[in-house]
């Protein structure tokens, strides 16, 4: 993908809510305060911003690359600036780093040797910071790549978590069907026994009754068998042997 065209479609997308509070913004002068940490990612004021200010509210990472000049710049003022030279076409994006849905660009502008580094979410822009030093820009724009890891663990988590959550309930749904289809052969084998230890019964039955007509067919064999040869004998009886 172009990541110009990305960064063209990021400020087409925040200038259009740019419109309606960068009035509001123009006119704010933030005021550093001597006991806060510099570096804040949440612009110092924006409490007072109104609710459809372009900058979305976002977590407030510490960052000890800002110098208290660079972390009191207007953020809104960057932001557009910035847009403004996206949309132009003015800017070399010159590195981009994205942790999931967190980003930062350091982008540069060859015509005032001027590099700006913005920090995103989505198509958001939430911080550009402005210098003329390269060294700088680069040590700022590796803090802010510090910040996207910090703020996406909880995204990335997140994914992770839906992944394994579907996982497991694909695992589930799987060992559901497996075990519906073992408890039907289990039952197809327990109705299939019940015939066949019926069958059983029966043929045993049935063979003890002929094991008892066979005993008596034998015996009655044995008294023919007797009457038989008494009947010879009579028959017999008087006649020379042989």
């Amino acid at each position: 993908m172009d990541q110009k065209l990305t960064l063209r479609q990021i400020a087409v997308a925040a200038i259009m809510a740019l419109g309606v509070a960068q009035g509001a913004y123009a006119q704010a002068q933030p005021e550093a305060d001597n006991n806060a940490t510099p570096g804040l990612v949440a612009e110092p004021g924006a409490a007072t911003a109104p609710a459809s200010a372009v900058l979305p509210a976002q977590p407030q990472v510490q960052t000890s690359a800002l110098t208290p000049d660079e972390a009191k710049q207007s953020a809104a003022g960057n932001v557009a600036e910035v847009q403004q030279l996206i949309k132009g076409s003015e800017l070399s994006e010159l590195r981009t780093t994205y942790n999931a849905s967190y980003g930062t660009s350091l982008l540069f502008h060859g015509k005032e040797m001027t590099y700006y580094v913005a920090l995103f979410q989505q198509k958001n822009f939430w911080r550009v910071i402005k210098t003329q030093d390269a060294a700088r820009a680069e040590m700022i724009y590796r803090d802010f790549v510090r910040q996207t890891v910090q703020l996406s663990n909880v995204e990335i988590r997140r994914t992770q978590l839906e992944a394994q959550k579907a996982f497991t309930e694909r695992m589930i749904a799987l060992s559901q069907g497996r075990a519906n289809r073992l408890q039907a052969d289990l039952d197809v084998a327990r109705q299939q026994q019940m015939i066949v230890t019926n069958e059983q019964q029966q043929t045993r039955a049935e063979a003890a009754a002929l094991a008892q007509q066979k005993t008596a067919a034998q015996e009655q064999l044995r008294v023919a068998q007797r009457q038989v040869r008494d009947l010879q004998r009579q028959l017999e009886s008087g006649l020379p042997a042989h």
